[in-house]
């Protein structure tokens, strides 16, 4: 029995997988179910035995993405002792996944949740919802490293977070996260 539970799990993480690498390749309105079902190897049936349609394959391929970089985002914060270095912590770790060098996140193709919401925006409230709630997770996340509450700090980390990576994609500035440090830096100075 487990055996069965086991090979249908691996299905469902397989077409989980694949749609989330061919949506945050390609674009989620540019890739159809007989793409996934494609490259997964996986029948149609099986798919629509796990995910009652699309939007539901989207959820679940949101809700990986969203395991994968609150985990890698969790590391990456994890041994910063200050201000200072989450700062240089988060926008050393943003420049690594700009120049694919995180494995798990790479290859850069800006950010899923920007990406999908951009996609969606008012269609499907469900999906822009996911996107939203990650981006209040990523902030949380944050604000639970930084050391000393400061609502100003955080919204300019932020800010500054989702300009660089909006740069480092569209505008192809892939030293986008460097150039936040410095100014980031003098606002903690000023500050203190």
């Amino acid at each position: 029995m487990s055996t069965t539970r086991s090979l249908k799990t691996d299905k469902k993480q397989l077409l989980t997988d694949t749609a989330l690498t061919l949506f945050y390749r390609q674009g989620i309105h540019a890739v159809g179910i007989n793409e996934v079902l494609k490259v997964s190897g996986v029948a149609k049936k099986t798919l629509y035995s796990y995910f009652s349609s699309k939007d539901d394959l989207i959820l679940a391929a949101l809700a990986a993405r969203d395991e994968i970089f609150m985990t890698w985002l969790e590391q990456q914060l994890a041994p910063a002792n200050s201000d200072e270095e989450v700062i240089t912590c988060l926008f050393g770790s943003l420049s690594d996944w700009f120049h694919d060098r995180v494995p798990a996140l790479s290859p850069f193709r800006g950010c899923f949740f920007i990406n999908a919401s951009a996609e969606f925006s008012e269609e499907n409230t469900a999906i822009t919802d996911y996107c939203c709630e990650h981006k209040r997770k990523v902030r949380a996340l944050i604000q639970q490293h930084l050391h000393a509450p400061d609502e100003v700090l955080l919204d300019s980390i932020c800010l500054m977070k989702e300009g660089a990576i909006v740069s480092a994609f569209v505008g192809k500035d892939l030293a986008a996260a460097e150039k936040c440090v410095p100014v980031l830096m003098t606002q903690i100075r000023k500050s203190g």
